[in-house]
């Protein structure tokens, strides 16, 4: 087998997260509003990202969590963001001899410069949940 000499990474792995948490309910189906950023593509040569988790942070209501794309501009223009997928985070009651369970929406698309992914949620929730994902650099 001849060697790779035309890797798809020139970067390296690329694993994002958003420091702040995401509790607060958005009921906006287009991206504006509040939003928690997942994921930002090199702005020079785009991303690879291969799924968003969502790891609950405690005890929280059940809600739906939304995924959009957004082209790198300001997200409180609808025109700038797409919503790609969404997935229903049942309720979760914090334990100390049990796992609570994590959220995650594959993605494995290829990002252009710039592009970032967002993640919002449609109810508000009491612990909150740890955004994160999962690529790569080009």
């Amino acid at each position: 087998m001849a060697a790779n000499i035309t890797p798809i990474f020139t970067g390296a792995p690329d694993i994002q997260w958003n420091t702040g948490g995401l509790a607060t309910a958005n009921t906006a189906k287009d991206g504006t509003g509040t939003v928690a950023t997942a994921f930002v593509a090199d702005a020079t040569n785009g991303g690879y990202i291969q799924k968003v988790r969502l790891r609950p942070l405690g005890t929280n209501v059940a809600t739906v969590a939304r995924i959009f794309i957004n082209n790198g501009s300001t997200n409180t223009t609808a025109a700038n963001n797409i919503l790609y997928d969404e997935i229903t985070c049942s309720a979760t009651t914090l334990s100390e001899v049990a796992a609570i369970a994590t959220f995650e929406v594959p993605m494995n698309i290829a990002l252009p410069p710039g592009y970032k992914v967002l993640v919002t949620i449609g109810t508000t929730v009491a612990a909150g949940f740890a955004v994160s994902a999962v690529g790569g650099k080009y």
